[in-house]
């Protein structure tokens, strides 16, 4: 979609394009009603900006849809897709580092009891794993932070990805 057809879609379509980017509807919502944008980098901005802060609800909402590191996303919807994406830009993991992800996605579940998340696209699989190690040693609210910043990071990423289709 390019930003002409988002800014031109009914509500109803331009929300169901953004869905993947983000499936929160407050993020979604805002978006979509100030449509038109003038150009990327101002429906960016407002990406950016609809997203600071996210709720405890929404941060937990939005991670609901999001697999673990070094998993598959499951399915074929767009949002599976983009992160099926995002995750093969990793490329192969030797042993030892697929086995230490798994280890450190179950200890950062034990301990926060949800998954943890990261922007993969422009990271290595190494790169993911001493930010996993570090966080574990985070309190739950220096989490919520960082996680917030992570969703925000992946839903530019993907309405920049979205609007050069």
């Amino acid at each position: 979609m390019h930003l002409e057809q988002f800014n031109s879609a009914s509500r109803t379509g331009a929300a169901a394009a953004l869905r993947p980017c983000l499936d929160i509807p407050r993020w979604i919502d805002e978006l979509v009603d100030a449509r038109p944008y003038s150009g990327l980098a101002a429906l960016l901005e407002a990406g950016r900006g609809a997203a600071d802060p996210f709720t405890p609800t929404e941060i937990e909402a939005a991670l609901a849809h999001h697999p673990r590191i070094g998993e598959r996303a499951p399915g074929t919807s767009v949002e599976a897709r983009l992160s099926q994406s995002e995750q093969a830009g990793l490329g192969e993991a030797d042993a030892a580092v697929a086995q230490a992800l798994a280890d450190g996605n179950r200890a950062y579940e034990e301990k926060f009891g949800q998954v943890f998340l990261i922007r993969a696209a422009g990271r290595s699989r190494q790169e993911i794993l001493a930010a996993l190690n570090t966080r574990l040693a985070h309190t739950p609210g220096e989490e919520q932070t960082i996680i917030g910043q992570q969703l925000r990071e992946i839903a530019v990423l993907r309405l920049e990805g979205l609007m050069g289709q």
